[in-house]
């Protein structure tokens, strides 16, 4: 299952995200370290359902009338303050919370209403950029601080007539989320010397940067956008490139009267109905919530899940069955799973995925939509219905 960690400064709204996201229940404070030890729990990815090509819809729990629902895991972890690398707030602990991340959405509190610790000050009296630029920075000297630790370990290893800096290197690298693949690539980017006793403390920061920046992208959420100043979000998105609005108070407000039986609503919808009884009060708050949907298309919780995930890990979601004209699994449950892989996945890869006796007896696949073999380099693509032929029942 892919990771996705929330990380940002205290009081941001990254737990009020979080519950909303996967509805647990977690405390929600207005103040600094509501949040000590990592939330983890389940949330989902959206997409389109293959079941909108049948007749019906497949009824999977998961799917709301072709709206399909693909779990993911999400980390929530405590508030980071400057100063986090260095063990400033507890920071290496909450830092180290995010080894396994496969993709960080860095919650900012793009209101200005609180300060650089998380403490709470007028709105629009701070500016949020400082949020995006330091959340980086941490992360950055964070894991340069990890290869400095180990680097003594390395150069005593390249005494050995054995050693193989590249391999010792993923070794050092693994324990943060990196691959062989991830330095490889890492490694052409920059110019090097095998010699860890010619490494200066710049080049083990460069290498930091871009190990960080490979294996934890970072994707920046402007929450609280529906009490944030118009140009704040405007400068947001001058610095980071892109940001994602959202309102995490106004999704789990929903959800929450989704579970009160009073709105019609899907996570991701751009609006909601009201089909409840409810007080002039209530109406009024989900009027607000809906002029902030309308003005950015959404709450925007679930658009930053989708946009980590789709875009920019460049997922797919490929859906394997056991009868390929009927597309359903043994007992006749109609697209029963859901799998997330890399954009460039074949279907070897998701016999894999399905399970590893699968993948070491794979024999071919069969393309259910057009019912036709698919060789085994076959670049896979969002929505397609794969039944994978294999040695292993």
């Amino acid at each position: 299952m892919l990771s996705v960690a929330l990380a940002g400064k205290p009081n941001a709204g990254k737990s009020t995200f979080y519950k909303a996201a996967t509805m647990a229940e977690v405390d929600v404070g207005n103040y600094p370290f509501t949040t000590i030890d990592p939330n983890r729990g389940v949330s989902h990815v959206r997409t389109r359902c293959p079941c909108l090509d049948l007749e019906e819809r497949c009824g999977n729990e998961n799917c709301h009338d072709g709206k399909r629902y693909v779990p993911i895991e999400l980390l929530d972890v405590a508030g980071l303050v400057p100063g986090a690398h260095e063990g400033k707030g507890l920071g290496n602990q909450f830092l180290d919370a995010l080894s396994n991340a496969d993709v960080i959405l860095n919650v900012v509190d793009a209101s200005g209403g609180t300060n650089a610790e998380g403490e709470p000050v007028e709105v629009g009296s701070y500016d949020p950029v400082q949020d995006i630029e330091f959340i980086q920075e941490e992360m950055d000297l964070w894991l340069a601080s990890i290869i400095e630790g180990n680097w003594e370990s390395v150069e005593r290893q390249s005494r050995s007539p054995e050693f193989d800096f590249e391999e010792v290197l993923t070794e050092m690298l693994t324990g943060v989320g990196a691959t062989e693949y991830d330095v490889m690539a890492v490694l052409r980017e920059i110019d090097y010397t095998s010699d860890p006793f010619e490494w200066s403390d710049e080049d083990k920061e460069e290498l930091a940067r871009l190990v960080r920046e490979r294996t934890k992208p970072i994707v920046v959420v402007a929450n609280k956008a529906d009490i944030a100043p118009e140009e704040n979000i405007e400068r947001l998105e001058e610095a980071a490139g892109h940001v994602i609005p959202c309102t995490a108070e106004g999704e789990l407000a929903l959800r929450q009267a989704v579970e009160a039986g009073v709105v019609d609503y899907d996570p991701g919808d751009e609006d909601f109905e009201i089909v409840g009884d409810i007080s002039d009060s209530q109406e009024e708050g989900l009027n607000r919530i809906r002029d902030v949907m309308t003005e950015w298309g959404g709450t925007g919780l679930q658009q930053a899940l989708n946009e980590s995930v789709y875009d920019l890990l460049e997922h797919i979601t490929v859906y394997p069955v056991q009868d390929a004209s009927k597309w359903t699994d043994g007992q006749g449950n109609v697209l029963p799973d859901a799998f997330l892989l890399r954009d460039d996945a074949t279907p070897k890869d998701l016999a894999f995925a399905v399970h590893s006796d699968i993948g070491e007896g794979y024999l071919h696949a069969v393309d259910a939509r057009e019912n036709r073999r698919i060789g085994e380099d076959h670049e896979l693509d969002e929505g397609d219905v794969i039944k994978i032929v294999s040695t292993a029942s």
